[in-house]
């Protein structure tokens, strides 16, 4: 049995850059304590973003991190004990990771320093993770080389920061009536006698937002590439028009990079780094599981009433404007 109806659903669309870079291997072995680093390895180019989050202050560093990696790679001897410690890794890791950093200069953001961390690598033999992490040295990862169409992710990110809140605000309590003495917006009663504690299920005032937080199960509905200008059209709707709304996302300008489309929103305000993850459930429902055909991908202007889907289709109903008409000249 098949639904074939239509659905209204919001996406939320995420910027992902085009290349992330991978810049290291890491190997793992097991103790009795768990999981340890047992070997690093580095590439022998490094980008002067990624070296900026080995240091705190950029400007008066000498910035010579990872100076003697890059002699290492150029010297036999070096040669020799970097083939040693992959054959180590080899021998005793059970787990290996590879070190990816992001590229914030692809971004007109504010940052320059970029955000490194590990990626696991699964499937295959010790040996066969380790020649593949290598493989990867040095060169970029495409967001579509990992994810695909009408699949299912995780997102993990930090949520959008509200400061120290009270009760009303923090968890929606029942506001007490107007004469109350010493205020209004409080709990009345935190407890009984006995416990004679504050129980972690009583609302308290505290801190609201900026918090961890990991949303599963989230579709795509399409992975965009970079400076594609008709990663909006749909089947249905066959005009030619980018995935940026009219006037830009707010708060955000033009998505010039690869993207994402999800189903649902994401945690956190715009422009901070949220982490996509495989799925780590076998998925059997059905809206797991079905193809999603899009048929419109609204890109009016999001700042007013949004009236116009295109430049173009503004232009052929308002008219040309002074300075196209110059240009037109």
């Amino acid at each position: 049995k098949q639904w074939k109806m239509s659905e209204l659903s919001t996406q939320a669309v995420v910027s992902t850059q085009s290349t992330g870079v991978a810049v290291g291997v890491v190997g793992y072995i097991e103790t009795p304590r768990g999981m340890r680093t047992f070997k690093t390895v580095f590439s022998q180019h490094i980008s002067d973003e990624c070296k900026r989050r080995f240091y705190k202050n950029w400007y008066r560093s000498k910035k010579k991190a990872h100076t003697r990696t890059a002699q290492k790679w150029a010297d036999e001897d070096g040669k020799k004990s970097i083939e040693a410690d992959f054959a180590k890794m080899v021998k005793y890791c059970t787990v290996i990771r590879v070190l990816c950093h992001t590229q914030p200069k692809l971004f007109k953001l504010q940052e320059k320093k970029a955000n490194i961390m590990e990626i696991q690598i699964n499937g295959g033999e010790i040996a066969d993770k380790v020649t593949f992490a290598r493989s990867l040295l040095e060169k970029p990862i495409s967001v579509k080389d990992l994810f695909s169409e009408n699949e299912m992710i995780d997102i993990i990110g930090v949520t959008r920061g509200h400061g120290f809140k009270g009760v009303t605000y923090r968890w929606g309590t029942k506001k007490l009536p107007r004469k109350t003495h010493k205020g209004l917006r409080k709990v009345a009663c935190i407890g009984a006698w006995h416990p004679s504690k504050v129980c972690w299920s009583v609302p308290r005032a505290g801190q609201f937002g900026y918090h961890h937080r990991t949303e599963v199960n989230k579709k795509v509905y399409r992975v965009g590439t970079k400076g594609d200008q008709k990663s909006a059209s749909t089947a249905f709707d066959l005009t030619d028009k980018p995935i940026t709304p009219m006037g830009g996302f707010h708060h955000y300008g033009q998505i010039n990079e690869d993207f994402l489309m999800l189903k649902g929103c994401v945690m956190g305000p715009r422009k901070r780094v949220i982490t996509l993850r495989k799925s780590l459930l076998v998925h059997t429902k059905r809206s797991a599981l079905e193809k999603i055909s899009l048929k419109f991908i609204d890109t009016a202007s999001k700042w007013g009433h949004g009236r116009f889907q295109t430049d173009a289709e503004k232009k052929a109903f308002m008219g040309l404007l002074k300075k196209d008409r110059e240009a037109m000249e």
